[in-house]
């Protein structure tokens, strides 16, 4: 009697399933996850220390970043794994920085300029950095913090703005009778330039939809605004943590809105302008 040869596979042939189709993942491409069924379009891939991920955007603005697991996504129904575009052919297409200039290949960051750009605190330095960063380096201009705007003309007379040495200063809250407006109305001079923008805080600036919240909650006249931000949001009650969240949503200009984007503008306009003769 002759004894038969079993595979050493034991799973049934109706449960062997094929291998999932690969689709490249081109920007713009709709697929639905398949775990939590978030639906979106391809905004691009990165590598990371987990491995390679996907970015999508729903059509809220909301984003999800996924790990690029096979049999991961739906494209049309169907199982598909994603991989990670073919280099275009042909010349590439010119680098933009994250503020969306035309990036500078090989440039080295410039000796700082004499003039200067201040900004309110910490965060609104960071965020200025994580837009700007690339431009300011090749313009040689140093961003600073003041932790506060109230001793503003004492900085400012400190500093001895001049034809070589302009000053440029972003103020928060920069409205119609506010505490702000009234401190920026007492600098004046040729060589410095404050402008602001609406929002109580700089952590406003950055859109809803990048930061994945409906909306900035109102907080209660009185109540610190951060941790009211922190608790409304149901976030846990720690500012710093909360900011790092926000800023790790932010990756180029079109996730801030536009008052901000003018005003930084503005002042890195003003204080690289060419001495004048």
């Amino acid at each position: 009697m002759r004894s038969r040869s079993y595979d050493p596979d034991l799973t049934p042939p109706w449960k062997k399933s094929a291998p999932a189709p690969e689709v490249a993942a081109d920007r713009d491409l709709v697929v639905e996850e398949v775990t939590t069924g978030f639906c979106g379009a391809v905004l691009g891939c990165e590598k990371s220390a987990q491995g390679l991920t996907v970015t999508l955007e729903d059509r809220f603005g909301k984003r999800r970043v996924f790990p690029m697991d096979p049999r991961g996504f739906l494209l049309d129904g169907k199982v598909v794994t994603l991989v990670r575009p073919a280099a275009a052919s042909g010349p590439a297409a010119p680098r933009l920085t994250a503020s969306g200039s035309l990036a500078v290949p090989g440039a080295r960051a410039r000796v700082a300029r004499a003039g200067r750009i201040y900004v309110e605190g910490r965060h609104d330095a960071e965020l200025v950095e994580r837009v700007w960063g690339d431009d300011l380096r090749v313009e040689g201009v140093v961003v600073e913090y003041l932790e506060g705007v109230d001793d503003l003309p004492a900085v400012v007379d400190g500093f001895v703005p001049g034809p070589d040495a302009r000053l440029g200063v972003l103020v928060d809250h920069l409205v119609p009778g506010s505490k702000e407006s009234r401190i920026a109305a007492r600098v004046t001079g040729d060589h410095v330039l404050v402008v602001g923008h609406p929002f109580i805080d700089i952590w406003q600036a950055v859109k809803p939809s990048s930061a994945g919240i409906p909306g900035w909650p109102a907080v209660p006249r009185g109540q610190d605004w951060k941790t009211g931000v922190c608790q409304a949001l149901g976030w846990p009650a720690n500012t710093g943590a909360a900011w790092q969240r926000i800023l790790s949503c932010v990756r180029s200009y079109r996730d801030l809105e536009p008052q901000l984007l003018g005003s930084v503008e503005h002042l890195i306009d003003f204080v690289t302008a060419p001495e004048e003769g």
